[in-house]
């Protein structure tokens, strides 16, 4: 049951507004030290797959400095390794899109240089640790052509995206939608396992529909295609917006949630960036945050988080927030629900306070 995978890293959104401005969503920092694409490309590795297709955005200068030639994820291999595709310049189809089928074709290479018998695609900003053997096995089990991996989620979930209508006796997926239903609902991880076979079929059938997304050909065609589902039970970090992304920043901090991401067999792998351990000066503490390496912490962290080489001043507070990579944070500054990009600088005194339904976003290279 050999296994390639294909990672979709080429769409972008206006809902993070400058956070998104020179950068794919995939490449977004997160939780300290990662960007949100090292979680789908290390379940891929911690599942075995040695094959990975990434397709990159046209403003591929953040995805390629972080993953290179995939040394981090022991992808820099003569056999199979890492594959950087150029993705399509022409956008997306629609808001949840996130499967061009333009892309697929374009790199169709991909599929014909390998024997695999199925190929995982999947997407690059949502947080979840998983093992996909456990999908590959489902899907040979079943004999399906397609297998799409779903979570149960609660009616105010609030996901945008894709929603699956499932046989519960079979399995089987009898159709997809693109709103919530009433209820609790299956929602679809933008993660799939297909036939190889069974894609290089879609290529030659589907071709003049290339301004698709892949899955809005699988709902077309939901009668004609044998379509199964698989369960996944953990933790998802679904984010799709500004507050998906401070929400789930504020989830990781959960011991349970933290526990199950980062503290497994299954290592969420990023690109290591060494430097000396946080330094905490006077009166400088941090409570139930998450604190970068490099840091000096004069002032007071409370429920953030502080990516690497951050400085925090003295007596000031930090709430609420994510402040990236070298920030400097004056003394006596506050920020409170405040996402702050790269290089911002927070004078002394300064206050600056969102909500958690609407927090301030700072752009990279700020003075406040």
């Amino acid at each position: 049951m050999k296994t390639i995978g294909l990672i979709t890293a080429n769409y972008n959104s206006d809902n993070f507004g400058s956070l998104t401005d020179n950068r794919p969503i995939s490449s977004l920092p997160f939780g300290g030290r990662y960007r949100l694409l090292d979680f789908v490309l290390s379940n891929m590795v911690n599942s075995g797959i040695t094959k990975v297709g990434v397709i990159t955005p046209y403003n591929t200068a953040s995805v390629i400095d972080h993953i290179g030639s995939g040394k981090p994820w022991s992808l820099d291999r003569k056999k199979d390794g890492l594959f950087l595709m150029p993705g399509s310049v022409y956008g997306i189809h629609s808001a949840g899109s996130r499967f061009l089928f333009r892309d697929i074709i374009e790199h169709k290479s991909f599929l014909d240089k390998s024997d695999a018998d199925y190929v995982i695609i999947a997407s690059s900003s949502d947080v979840y640790n998983m093992d996909y053997n456990d999908l590959i096995k489902k899907h040979d089990q079943n004999g399906s052509e397609v297998t799409i991996l779903y979570k149960k989620v609660a009616l105010d979930a609030g996901h945008n995206g894709y929603y699956l209508d499932i046989n519960d006796k079979t399995g089987a997926v009898k159709g997809i939608y693109d709103y919530a239903p009433a209820g609790p609902a299956n929602y679809f991880m933008d993660c799939m396992i297909v036939n190889r076979s069974f894609l290089l079929d879609c290529i030659k059938w589907f071709a003049q529909l290339e301004y698709k997304d892949f899955i809005e050909i699988i709902t077309d065609n939901i009668d004609k295609f044998s379509v199964g589902s698989y369960e996944f039970k953990g933790y998802l970090g679904k984010i799709n917006n500004i507050n998906d992304y401070l929400k789930v920043s504020r989830d990781i901090k959960d011991y349970g949630i933290r526990n199950e991401l980062f503290h497994t067999d299954r290592t969420i792998i990023t690109k290591v960036q060494d430097d000396a351990p946080v330094l905490y000066k006077g009166t400088g503490t941090s409570k139930n945050s998450i604190i970068g390496a490099g840091c000096k912490i004069e002032g007071n962290v409370d429920g953030s988080t502080i990516f690497r080489s951050c400085k925090i001043g003295k007596n000031s507070v930090i709430k609420n927030s994510v402040v990236m990579m070298y920030c400097e944070i004056g003394e006596g500054a506050v920020l409170e629900n405040v996402i702050c990009d790269k290089n911002c600088e927070i004078s002394a005194g300064a206050k600056v306070i969102g909500s958690p339904e609407n927090p301030v976003v700072l752009s990279k290279g700020s003075i406040v």
